[in-house]
């Protein structure tokens, strides 16, 4: 014992040289802890879901918290007479054997009661040398970087490190009062009665929609899936934009802002432009088709509206990131940094198969999506709002008479369908009927007429999956030149005649 405390005898280190500093570690607390495990093993429960063998700073305590922890997970009895035989021929460095420093710490143990304490001590002090261990590779990196090297991706990079110690650390979890989940569950209907359309998520500004849905739901993975030229940017854009355009926050005392309704959106557009998400949106806004706004073919009057729709829109909390193959890792540091400096409710990414897995390229890519669906599933729990993450779907659709998407559709792995809270399919019929279109004259082509009159204008907005609601089929009108979803007018749903 004598000969491992040594090694921590700071009387040896002169004070003023920083250069000699040690990491910060207390022997003493983890001694004790070990010594209360020991004596009863009621203490390992106490803090084993929060503290890991890896945060002791000693190699040998690090070898007698693993092996206690495994002899009690099996049910037997962690002492030092039945760990001994698991450490072997331990080298202290001095006249004392393991086995006998088993027993020192057994006679030298804490109380049960002060265990939590120390373990909470013991994994504070881990986090600041992995802390530091992160800061030195930080400047490191920076001295050494090669020429190609952007410090963009070395600040990512760090960030991703920093939060997963923030995360993987923790230790405020565990079980919590039924009578704590009931007061959340009553606020949550209370702020459902209170906002507009009684809705407890947020509204994607399609009534239909928000009908099957209750809205969009915080930490609910969103999946929105279709074939190309169906329209699944379009709708994602037209929810995210609705979303941005109803926000509404309210100030609090602290100078904290509360989102009352509405929200701020942030959209991962890793295939198209700022400005072409930017034209999507006026063309939807002005009414003014988006081909005619890229050419500059419009009328005083088309302008005009599309000035006034660009000045309504400047205040909007509408936030995009256009960069092209970022990894998941970097999409979860930038959606962080987003939350932290600006707010964020709704998180849009368009779209799956274009980002990239942090794993080696030896992965294949069934598992590199399966570490995608993963990470944004646990992106979406841990900001609390809803991600909607748009995904291409299998080619087997077309070899189909009814090519109307099932999950089974869904490309390249299941983790997609496992992992997503709702899964969305956008399909349009009159997209299919506009390739199948016959002679003219023929019979045939008038009853192609009356199909493409019954599907003109329409979409269906397909629930396959809902973990909190009913699956089904919302009709919703879809103008193709202006990319534009809303609401299908029904009998129900017109004005009053007069």
């Amino acid at each position: 014992m004598a000969a491992l405390e040594k090694v921590y005898d700071r009387a040896l280190v002169p004070a003023s040289d920083a250069s000699f500093r040690s990491p910060p570690a207390n022997i003493e607390a983890e001694q004790a802890l070990l010594g209360a495990i020991l004596v009863n093993n009621d203490a390992f429960d106490r803090v084993s879901d929060f503290l890991k063998p890896e945060h002791f700073s000693e190699e040998l305590h690090r070898r007698i918290y693993e092996i206690a922890g495994q002899l009690i997970r099996a049910g037997k009895l962690a002492t030092p007479v039945t760990l001994k035989t698991f450490l072997g021929d331990f080298d202290l460095g001095g006249a004392m054997t393991a086995p006998q420093y088993l027993a020192r710490l057994a006679a030298e143990a804490t109380t049960i009661i002060n265990a939590v304490d120390y373990g909470h001590a013991i994994h504070d002090l881990a986090v600041r040398r992995e802390l530091i261990r992160i800061g030195e590779e930080v400047v490191n990196t920076a001295y050494e970087a090669d020429v190609d090297t952007a410090p963009r991706a070395q600040i990512e990079e760090a960030e991703r490190k920093l939060y997963a110690i923030a995360e993987t650390g923790r230790y405020e979890g565990g079980f919590h009062k039924f009578s704590e989940a009931l007061t959340a569950a009553v606020d949550m209907a209370a702020k459902a009665w209170e906002r507009e359309g009684g809705l407890s998520g947020v509204s994607t500004g399609m009534r239909d929609l928000d009908r099957m849905m209750g809205g969009l739901q915080p930490s609910d993975l969103i999946i929105v899936a279709g074939r190309p030229g169906m329209g699944k940017t379009a709708l994602a854009t037209n929810i995210a934009f609705n979303v941005a355009k109803a926000y509404r926050g309210e100030t609090h005392d602290d100078g904290r802002v509360e989102t009352v309704n509405g929200g701020v959106c942030g959209f991962f557009s890793l295939e198209m432009s700022s400005e072409q998400l930017a034209t999507r949106i006026i063309a939807e806004q002005a009414q003014v088709p988006g081909y005619k706004i890229r050419r500059g073919d419009i009328t005083e009057g088309e302008f005009h509206r599309i000035s006034g729709a660009a000045r309504d829109m400047q205040s909007i909390p509408f936030y995009i990131d256009h960069t092209g193959g970022i990894s998941i890792a970097q999409l979860t540091a930038r959606a962080r940094r987003l939350k932290r400096q600006r707010g964020l409710d709704l998180l849009v990414v368009d779209y799956l198969q274009l980002l990239s897995g942090s794993k080696n390229r030896s992965d294949n890519r069934v598992q590199e999506l399966t570490e995608i669906t993963t990470g944004m599933k646990a992106l979406a729990k841990e900001l609390n709002v809803p991600i909607i993450a748009l995904s291409q779907l299998s080619r087997q659709v077309e070899a189909r008479d009814d090519k109307r998407p099932q999950l089974s559709d869904l490309r390249e792995s299941g983790s997609i369908e496992q992992d997503a809270d709702v899964v969305i399919f956008v399909y349009r019929e009159e997209y299919y009927l506009k390739n199948k279109q016959p002679r003219e004259g023929t019979p045939e082509f008038q009853t192609w007429m009356a199909e493409m009159e019954r599907a003109h204008g329409k979409a269906e907005v397909i629930i396959g999956k809902q973990r909190h609601g009913p699956t089904g089929t919302v009709e919703l009108a879809f103008e193709g030149e202006y990319t534009r979803f809303s609401d299908l007018a029904t009998d129900d749903h017109l004005p009053a005649h007069m």
